[in-house]
């Protein structure tokens, strides 16, 4: 869970990417989430930047100079740049990836985006994601963000989970339901 100060980040760059034209965002909606996590990634792996950017001691100016530096060569947004050097000035880098996260939530919430966790017995292709994707809008009637993971518990078939509801077209759940049938009557 964002905590308040994030969720305030979070929301007031929502509200600029969308800004100018209400639900059509002048920047693909996802470029500017994507550089915030690679950025807060970019952070987590370098040792020397990470104390950079997140040691009190020193100045927002020299922060916003090795910002500078670096935008280009990252091929960072105008606005990305910008709400970093914010979030530099207001001594808040250490909650970037939680400003990221909570962003990326708010963000699909405003598009009309469903985060859907499709868990399934081995990879699926790309053509069976996207049919994965075609069969949750037609149910959900929303576009979806899909997030993937492996379970080989699942024997086959798929679960997902879009915001509260489950579809469960795994072996493993007709098996529990046959198991729960035959043991009911």
């Amino acid at each position: 869970m964002p905590s308040t100060v994030s969720l305030r980040y979070a929301r007031a760059l929502v509200d600029v990417l969308l800004g100018q034209r209400p639900g059509v965002p002048a920047i693909p909606p996802e470029v500017i989430p994507n550089q915030l996590d690679a950025f807060d990634s970019l952070l987590q792996e370098n040792a020397e930047l990470r104390i950079l950017f997140l040691t009190p001691a020193i100045s927002a100016a020299k922060k916003r100079a090795v910002l500078a530096e670096l935008a280009p060569r990252l091929e960072l947004e105008a606005l990305t740049r910008n709400f970093l050097n914010v979030v530099i000035q207001h001594g808040r880098m250490n909650l970037l990836g939680e400003i990221a996260a909570a962003f990326r939530t708010l963000l699909d919430e405003r598009m009309g985006i469903a985060l859907a966790e499709i868990t399934t017995a081995r990879p699926l292709d790309q053509a069976e994601q996207q049919e994965m994707e075609g069969a949750l809008l037609a149910r959900t009637g929303q576009q979806v963000r899909m997030n993937f993971a492996l379970d080989p518990s699942l024997i086959g078939g798929v679960l997902a989970r879009v915001g509260s509801t489950i579809y469960d077209g795994s072996v493993r759940g007709q098996l529990d339901r046959l198991r729960a049938g035959l043991m009911a009557g």
